[in-house]
């Protein structure tokens, strides 16, 4: 299901796009017309990793039909998409260097020996960077003047894990979603760790889907595509990834506790601002469209 926490009428909800992709099933109404029960909390976040949700939410998509979508069901141009989750209950956990030919740029070497991490680099984003499509991304200006993005493949955690194999990584996953990894460099090159770089607020886009797993059977080999004002300036795919995606999660997983909601950002490739003669660093205007195979596209601006 491609899944979102959305806006109708000024009321926050959540749902799935119907088959026809161009309608969003308000499963809370959904289930008040079609069950006697009432089982669904009142956010998306609270169904990952409840399995009696999940299937209730599976019931619903079985049990339309024609007939009774159009009590439920809300055209796309009448909603506001938001983040899948607005409010993460943890910092979303972060990949650096995790694409070789970004690793090079972001070091300004040809020496891969130098620029390549042998080790994951893991850092985390704040919660309050987080914001859903098209909504606008602050410049900070009074702090930064090296605005940049980062297209990234984002996994969320769908049950609660330590020391979790690489074998089994992918049974602990919920689903995958888009993120805009935006990053002020000057603060990043100033500060020792990157937190403060990468967590001023607005600075992680989020969306527009989150599209659970059974629909991407191939996370690794996933088109990764990021435009600039409709220029392209990141192509890539996710087979490139440095550390893949159970490697991460077994890694993360050594000492910490993985919990269902819980988001990880795997890496970008290149082609960001920086790596450019000279830097092409985002400046107000600008509109970054971030598109994922598979995951749609995610829309924002700089205000």
């Amino acid at each position: 299901m491609h899944l979102a926490t959305f806006s109708f009428q000024g009321q926050q909800t959540y749902g799935f796009l119907s088959d026809s992709k161009t309608e969003m099933i308000d499963v809370r109404e959904a289930e008040r017309r079609l069950f006697s029960d009432l089982l669904l909390p009142s956010t998306l976040a609270e169904v990952i990793g409840n399995a009696q949700f999940v299937g209730r939410m599976q019931e619903i998509r079985r049990n339309i039909t024609e007939a009774s979508k159009a009590q439920f069901s809300i055209p796309l141009p009448e909603i506001v998409l938001e983040a899948p989750i607005p409010e993460p209950k943890r910092n979303i956990i972060c990949l650096g260097l995790n694409y070789r030919a970004h690793a090079l740029e972001f070091g300004k070497t040809e020496d891969e020996w130098r620029a390549i991490p042998q080790h994951p680099i893991i850092f985390t984003k704040a919660t309050t960077t987080v914001i859903g499509p098209e909504q606008p991304i602050n410049p900070h200006p009074h702090v930064t003047t090296e605005l940049d993005y980062e297209a990234e493949l984002a996994v969320v955690i769908g049950k609660e894990g330590t020391r979790i194999s690489k074998e089994e990584a992918y049974d602990y996953i919920f689903g995958y979603t888009i993120i805009n990894d935006v990053t002020a460099r000057d603060l990043q090159r100033d500060h020792d760790q990157w937190f403060l770089g990468k967590s001023l607020d607005t600075f992680c886009p989020m969306g527009p889907y989150l599209v659970t797993s059974d629909e991407v059977s191939k996370p690794d080999m996933l088109d990764v595509q990021c435009k600039v004002n409709g220029e392209i300036r990141q192509k890539s795919n996710t087979e490139l990834l440095i550390f893949d995606i159970p490697t991460i999660i077994n890694t993360i997983s050594k000492g910490i506790t993985l919990k269902p909601g819980d988001i990880i950002a795997t890496g970008t490739p290149k082609g960001v601002g920086m790596g450019f003669e000279p830097p092409r660093y985002l400046k107000s205007g600008d509109l970054i469209e971030i598109e994922i195979e598979k995951l749609g596209v995610l829309k924002n601006t700089v205000a």
